[in-house]
C-alpha cells in the first residue's frame, strides 16, 4: 500500500552573483553623527543626520525635541546642572560594570528605523531593542560605535556634498539660525547660554556653545 506523500519542498538554488548581492546588502556600515537640524514641516521634530564613515551617504532620521536636545548638548559639550535621562542611564550601567558594545540600526520600514543595543558585563552579552534616537544619544555618551546595513544605506540614505552636511531633511541649515547670534558679543552669548541652561533649553544652549567655540 502506497503511503500518501505531501508536496515536495522546492529548494532554492542561488547563483554566486545572487549570494554576493545578499551578502553586500547585509554588510555592516559604520556611521558617525553629523549634527541636528530643525524640521519646520513637522512640529516639535528635528532631523538627526548620520554619515557613512569614509563615504558620502547620509541618513536623515526624524526625532523628537527631547532626544534632539540630549544629543545636541553632548555634541557641543554643554554641562547641565543635573544629569539628563541618557546621562543617568550611562552612569547606572557603568556603576554596575555594564558597557555598551555597539548600536545597530538593523531595519528601515514604513519610514521607521529600528535599532538594537548590545551590552556586556564582561561575562555575557545582551541585546535589547531601542528607539534609534535613544540608542544614538546613549552611544555618543558611551563612545560606542553605531552601525547599519548597506541595504538601509541604499534605501534611506542620500548622497550629499560636504557643505550640505549641516542640513537635515526638510530642515534649516544651522548657519541660517546662527546669523542673529553671531551679531552678539561673547559676554552676551555667555549670558544667553546660561539663561537657556536654566530654562533647560539645551538645544539653543548647544548652538551658542558652538558659536563661542568657533570664535576661540
Amino acid at each position: 500500500m502506497n503511503k500518501p506523500t505531501g508536496p515536495k519542498t522546492q529548494r532554492h538554488r542561488y547563483t554566486h552573483k545572487q549570494l554576493q548581492s545578499m551578502s553586500d546588502n547585509n554588510e555592516r556600515v559604520k556611521l558617525t553623527v553629523v549634527g541636528l537640524s530643525y524640521n519646520p514641516l513637522q512640529s516639535g521634530a528635528f532631523g538627526l543626520l548620520l554619515a557613512e564613515e569614509g563615504g558620502r551617504h547620509r541618513i536623515p532620521i526624524v526625532i523628537g525635541s527631547a532626544e534632539a536636545q540630549s544629543i545636541a548638548i553632548n555634541l557641543e559639550g554643554v554641562v547641565t546642572p543635573r544629569p539628563m535621562t541618557h546621562d543617568l542611564f550611562c552612569s547606572f550601567a557603568q556603576a554596575f560594570g555594564v558597557s555598551l558594545i555597539e548600536v545597530y540600526i538593523y531595519k528601515f520600514e514604513d519610514g521607521i528605523f529600528s535599532s538594537e543595543m548590545k551590552f556586556t558585563d564582561g561575562t555575557r552579552e545582551v541585546t535589547i531593542d531601542s528607539r534609534t534616537s535613544d540608542a544614538v544619544a546613549i552611544a555618543i555618551r558611551c563612545e560606542a560605535p553605531i552601525y547599519t546595513t548597506r541595504q538601509i544605506i541604499e534605501l534611506a540614505g542620500t548622497v550629499t556634498d560636504d557643505d550640505e552636511d549641516a542640513k537635515g531633511e526638510g530642515g534649516e541649515t544651522t548657519q541660517s539660525k546662527q546669523r542673529d547670534l553671531n551679531d552678539l558679543t561673547d559676554d552676551e552669548l555667555q549670558s544667553l547660554m546660561d539663561r537657556y541652561i536654566e530654562e533647560e533649553n539645551y538645544e539653543e544652549a548647544a548652538r551658542i556653545s558652538r558659536i563661542l567655540k568657533d570664535r576661540g
